[in-house]
Formats: structure tokens, C-alpha cells, sequence
């Protein structure tokens, strides 16, 4: 059998893993904070007796890009949305820290800080928890105070910081859960430190990176070269029918 037929193979195989990663970022076009994934092909050499033309193809993702999104203005005083660079550190279900740039807060019936999804949010000094209050807000430091019951309307209480952090960007991978943290070979010891400098905006989410017409028009370039593949594996077919058929014949 022709071996172009497993050339062709593959490349429709890595053509349907770049559709997929497209269209993932596609369909987190409208999710708060998301940053998109990058795909690309290379070639890969065949192995044993080949044609020096051929080789397979492979769809990697190299990297995520963590470029901002823009800033949507809500009005409501627990969004907050990390200013230029950085990222809030919070502590997903396994209770490792991860950080993401999603800054939708809530808070639960224990007075936990939360993400909308349920993570808790990180302070300086671990997860936050705030004792009962009539008022909450959280400054452009990051900083969460209170109006504590009874108090005056002027009466804040500072009760923790959110965690900013900064790590370098080429440290960082996106996780299949969506989060952001250190590539394996880049972690530190311990936890990863606040950055003082950072800033968040309060009444703001930051929107997706992604641009719905680019991915739009990669999914379809995608879909042809899926298409193009397919044609090789059937005229690599039709050449192994013929050559049978030929030697049949003799």
C-alpha cells in the first residue's frame, strides 16, 4: 500500500485537532477573561523507507495568548478586572493556586470570597473570608474593607488584599482547566508572591482576547486543508487499486 495514504492520514488528523482548538476559543468568544490558544503544524520526518518529499504533519499548541482583553464596565462593586499586566491568584477544587484574569467575585453564606465559578479567591494571607458585614468594596489596590455590622457608612475596615501576582509571561501555561500556572519546569518553592505594584479596576471585567472573525476564517482554512487531505488519502487509495489490478494481470 502507498504510504502517501498515512501522510495524507495524518494530516487530516492534525487539520480536525486545529479545528478543535479554534473552535474552543470561538465558542469563549463572550467568556469573561478567557485567552486563546494558538495552533500550528509542523512537519515530522517518516521513518524507514520513504519519499524525501514526505513527511507527516503535526498540530501542536505552542503556547496561549495572554494578551488583555478590553475592559467591560458592569457597575457592580465585586468585578474587578487586573489592570495591564498580572494576574488574581485564587485556589481551585484540588487546592492548588492558580491564577486567571476572570475578576467576577462573590461572596458565599461562610463569607468565603469566590469566583462566579466557585473558586476561592486568594488573599495575602490565604483564602479570603470576610466576618458579617453592611458594606463591601475592594479599592484599586486590591484592597477587600468592610462596613462592619452597626458601623457608620464611613466606617471601613480593611480586612485582607486580594493576591496580584506577576510571574514572567514564558513561565506560564494554560491548564486544561482553564487557568493559568507555572509550566512544571518553571515552578518555585512555596507559593507564588504578591506584587504591590498591580492595580485592579473596580465595576470592570475583562472581556476575551479572542477575535470571532479570525478564528471564524481559520476554521474554514482549516476545513479546506482537511478536505485537500482527504483527496490525497483517495488518489493514494485509487493508485494502490490500479497497481493491484496491474499486477493481477500479469
Amino acid at each position: 500500500m502507498d504510504k502517501a495514504l498515512y501522510i495524507g492520514m495524518s494530516g487530516a488528523k492534525q487539520n480536525m485537532l486545529a479545528q478543535r482548538a479554534h473552535a474552543n476559543n470561538l465558542a469563549n468568544v463572550t467568556t469573561t477573561g478567557f485567552k486563546k490558544d494558538f495552533a500550528q503544524a509542523r512537519s515530522m520526518p517518516v521513518f524507514g523507507e520513504h519519499y524525501p518529499t514526505r513527511a507527516y504533519a503535526m498540530t501542536e499548541r505552542p503556547g496561549t495568548d495572554l494578551s488583555s482583553g478590553a475592559l467591560m464596565d458592569t457597575g457592580r462593586k465585586l468585578d474587578v478586572a487586573v489592570e495591564n499586566e498580572g494576574w488574581l491568584a485564587i485556589q481551585n477544587e484540588q487546592g492548588e493556586e492558580v491564577f486567571t484574569r476572570t475578576g467576577s467575585l462573590q461572596i458565599d453564606v461562610n463569607g468565603l470570597l469566590r469566583l462566579s465559578s466557585g473558586e476561592m479567591v486568594m488573599g495575602n494571607g490565604g483564602p479570603i473570608a470576610l466576618p458579617p458585614f453592611e458594606n463591601v468594596q475592594v479599592g484599586a489596590d486590591g484592597t477587600v474593607s468592610i462596613v462592619p455590622v452597626g458601623g457608620a457608612p464611613d466606617e471601613l475596615v480593611e480586612v485582607d488584599r486580594l493576591k496580584l501576582v506577576n510571574p514572567p509571561a514564558e513561565a506560564l501555561e494554560k491548564g486544561t482547566d482553564g487557568f493559568i500556572r507555572r509550566k512544571p519546569d518553571q515552578a518555585i518553592d512555596g507559593l507564588e508572591p504578591p506584587d504591590g505594584n498591580l492595580r485592579v479596576a473596580t465595576g470592570f471585567l475583562e472581556a476575551s482576547n479572542v477575535n470571532a472573525v479570525e478564528e471564524m476564517i481559520a476554521n474554514l482554512e482549516q476545513s479546506r486543508q482537511y478536505e485537500m487531505q482527504v483527496k490525497v488519502m483517495r488518489t493514494a487509495n485509487d493508485n494502490s487499486e490500479a497497481a493491484a489490478r496491474l499486477l493481477q494481470n500479469l
